[in-house]
């Protein structure tokens, strides 16, 4: 598969008209990018990949442990 990037003016009615005919033709995949890190650290905390720790102390006990078992 095959990824384009168009750049165009938003502003100019052929081309908008154009890019919503190609998008409404069901022949190409939009693919989302991701706007921010902050968007990316949000995806992270709705899919649980995030680890809390109550304080800077736990965490570096938590990190000890990793350690010792490697």
């Amino acid at each position: 598969m095959a990824e384009i990037t168009l750049e165009y003016d938003a502003r100019n009615t052929v081309a908008k008209k154009l890019i919503d005919f190609i998008l409404s033709s069901n022949i190409v995949k939009v693919k989302k990018k991701k706007a921010t890190g902050l968007d990316e650290a949000l995806e992270d905390l709705e899919k649980g990949n995030v680890t809390t720790y109550k304080d800077f102390d736990e965490y570096k006990k938590e990190i000890h442990k990793l350690v010792e078992n490697v």
